[in-house]
């Protein structure tokens, strides 16, 4: 995989072999981190699920100020500290933990984020349930940020309170969309 914008544009970084691991797409990144570009400097990002670690690798060239992973998988876990020390200047802005999102969110180390990754496993059914609990545990910021990476096109209605879609888009099988707080 390469890093498509940023300080460390065209670099590649490997990520772990493992069955549900689906890096986000290049076309997919370009489009999000562009919605991104007025957001992203300096901003504190938490990637649930991160798996490749794609979007907190692009968020850090980019010029986020931290980066935040929870990775369920401590082959996966141990796979992406291994690429983040690779990178020289990381030291500091990221913070990769061992556990699930759901037990993560529940007893967060961090927080409030300016931008939230979310890119589930599409066979499973956390986003409906992950999403209250952010809000509930405070960990996304007045102004912050959430992107959304699903099978299906969501809807608002499935939103919690104070969550709107702000921009969607689909690219082939993926739905994505970016998600603002609202009073």
């Amino acid at each position: 995989m390469r890093i498509i914008g940023g300080k460390w544009r065209g670099r590649k970084v490997s990520f772990a072999s493992h069955d549900e691991i689906r890096p986000t797409p290049n076309r997919i990144r370009e489009t999000l981190f562009n919605w991104l570009q007025g957001y992203i400097h300096g901003a504190r990002c938490l990637e649930l699920y991160a798996g490749s670690g794609a979007l907190s690798f692009e968020a850090l060239s980019r010029g986020a100020g931290s980066v935040t992973l929870v990775e369920q998988s401590s082959k996966v876990h141990k796979h992406l500290v291994s690429e983040f020390n690779n990178i020289t200047d990381t030291a500091g802005s990221f913070h990769c933990f061992n556990t699930s999102a759901v037990s993560w969110v529940q007893h967060p180390s961090g927080g409030p984020f300016d931008i939230v990754f979310l890119d589930p496993p599409f066979a499973g059914s956390e986003l409906v349930t992950i999403l209250p609990q952010l809000l509930a545990q405070s960990l996304i910021s007045s102004d912050g940020l959430v992107y959304i990476e699903s099978p299906g096109k969501v809807l608002p209605e499935e939103l919690p309170a104070h969550l709107e879609i702000f921009k969607q888009k689909k690219a082939g099988k993926v739905h994505y969309c970016l998600c603002r707080i609202i009073d």
